[in-house]
């Protein structure tokens, strides 16, 4: 990065130290810290409304609907993360392929599958080939944020169901009695309600989902966890910079991210869990009443 690191093998000490520390893998290694926050900006919403729309399926009057909520809810939960992750990503990614080889190669001749292997027209590819490679990155990043959100917003399902059966029933009766249609009971009575029910398992996701990014690598994804494994690894002499193995040090840095990102999340969750307590006929509701009496 600097003209002075011109020369890794002239430097020693501190210069050493800042040149490597520069390095453009190390500058890739800083991004990826972003990479995982964005993962966790963009994922979470994503999987809250895959779980909402679980939750309102599963809850639903009509029978088709009603099955494809909970057969959603129960498959997703029922499969290991790591072999989901494996199959959808492929699976997706494929479909994609196959349904743009469909539309843009009509007259291909040649099967799709032979035996193991996927093979569609150039044209088909996604991203194409010729493609600059922030396409690639951007199109297994949102593979990687649908893949997330399918999976924890089957949880989040669960949670926000359950939380809605949570609520009590003479308070939707009395919304009706008021004359309020099901729709209007639905948006202005049993959501509002909800949250507060739903916020200790959905802050409980919130916490696995942080500890789950590092399945980035699984998606392709080079994450905070692949750069530490990576620069940290004992480097031979066609590194411009070998060293010893610090891969101890690296994780050790991962270490002191994710506890501090679950301390903010903790303070930020508790402070929105008091907010919609407040007022609220639940134990914590009860608690801040008796505080200000």
């Amino acid at each position: 990065m600097f003209s002075s690191c011109a020369d890794p093998s002239s430097l020693n000490g501190l210069n050493w130290l800042l040149c490597y520390l520069t390095t453009g893998k190390q500058i890739d290694f800083y991004w990826s810290f972003l990479t995982v926050l964005t993962l966790l900006a963009v994922t979470a919403p994503v999987a809250l409304a895959f779980g909402f729309g679980g939750a309102m399926m599963s809850r639903s009057q009509h029978l088709p609907l009603r099955i494809i909520g909970k057969t959603y809810t129960a498959m997703v939960r029922g499969v290991p993360d790591i072999v989901f992750f494996l199959f959808f990503v492929i699976a997706l990614d494929q479909g994609i392929e196959y349904f743009f080889h469909v539309v843009r190669c009509p007259d291909w001749t040649e099967p799709v599958r032979n035996g193991l292997e996927f093979r569609v027209c150039p044209q088909a590819k996604v991203p194409l080939n010729s493609s600059a490679q922030i396409w690639h990155s951007l199109y297994g990043f949102a593979l990687a944020v649908v893949t997330f959100a399918l999976v924890f917003g089957a949880f989040a399902s669960n949670v926000l169901y359950g939380a809605m059966q949570a609520v009590p029933r003479a308070q939707l009766e009395t919304a009706e009695a008021y004359g309020m249609n099901h729709g209007q009971v639905f948006r202005r009575v049993l959501v509002p309600q909800m949250w507060v029910y739903a916020l200790p398992g959905l802050s409980n996701l919130w916490m696995i989902l942080i500890k789950a990014t590092p399945l980035l690598f699984l998606l392709g994804v080079q994450d905070i966890v692949y750069w530490a494994r990576e620069l940290g690894g004992a480097k031979t002499s066609v590194y411009a910079y070998p060293h010893p193995d610090w891969r101890l040090y690296y994780f050790l840095g991962l270490l002191v991210f994710y506890l501090c990102m679950t301390k903010i999340s903790e303070v930020v969750l508790t402070r929105i869990q008091a907010r919609l307590s407040h007022g609220q006929a639940t134990a914590s509701g009860e608690a801040q009443r008796k505080a200000a009496a």
